[in-house]
């Protein structure tokens, strides 16, 4: 029997980062540690360990005599994340396909349910969503250093994901492109799966390219 021990650091990483995620901490003003420490009941060290910890996951920024910011949304990383997803995650799924159980299957599809529920009702936590059903793709491959790297570039994306989907006309599109990437994926059709996963993933870039100009966050970078 293996224990696994989360430590209150790892709770409140967990903690901040849905904030951040969902749009709870903007990113144009500092965040108020005393509050947010007197908020969640702990002391501001264990909560500067949390920031820290989501500074190296690339969500925060910390400025000197300033504290800790929410980084903007950056047009720069969007092309970097996206570019990495597709070097990846085509050829992960497509692995994973071929592994899958029945049990995969279910999850996946429950997943995917929850995504469209979420998308259909503009939830703010359609990021987290997205996230879930394509690491369900994904982890039956059962490469876990793929998995992590993807795990990681997937919440970078999530707050890419929720802009993505803001213009009218984009939710409907996404539903039909998870349901024909669900249905490939069950069917073990690698080749289809692989080319619907790379236009999945290369469409939302393109779209997020004409939504975010070279300027947006750069302020993120004081």
């Amino acid at each position: 029997m293996s224990l696994v021990v989360r430590t209150l650091s790892d709770r409140l990483v967990d903690i901040v980062r849905d904030r951040i995620l969902d749009g709870t901490l903007r990113s144009d003003v500092a965040i108020r540690q005393d509050a947010l420490a007197a908020e969640l009941g702990v002391s501001k060290i264990p909560l500067r360990e949390a920031l820290t910890r989501l500074e190296q996951e690339g969500l925060v920024r910390s400025q000197a005599n300033h504290g800790y910011f929410v980084r903007d949304l950056s047009a720069g990383e969007a092309e970097e994340v996206f570019a990495l997803r597709l070097k990846i995650e085509p050829e992960a799924v497509a692995i994973a396909a071929t592994r899958a159980t029945d049990h995969d299957h279910r999850r996946a599809a429950l997943a995917l349910a929850d995504l469209d529920t979420k998308i259909d009702r503009h939830d703010i936590h359609v990021g987290a969503a997205n996230r879930a059903f394509h690491i369900a793709l994904i982890r039956p491959a059962g490469r876990a250093i793929t998995l992590q790297l993807l795990e990681r570039l997937h919440v970078l994306s999530e707050r890419y994901v929720g802009k993505h989907l803001e213009p009218t006309g984009r939710d409907a599109r996404a539903n039909d492109e998870h349901a024909d990437l669900l249905d490939a994926w069950r069917s073990r059709d690698v080749d289809r799966l692989h080319r619907d996963m790379h236009a999945h993933i290369e469409t939302t870039l393109i779209d997020l390219r004409r939504q975010l100009t070279p300027d947006d966050g750069a302020g993120s970078q004081r």
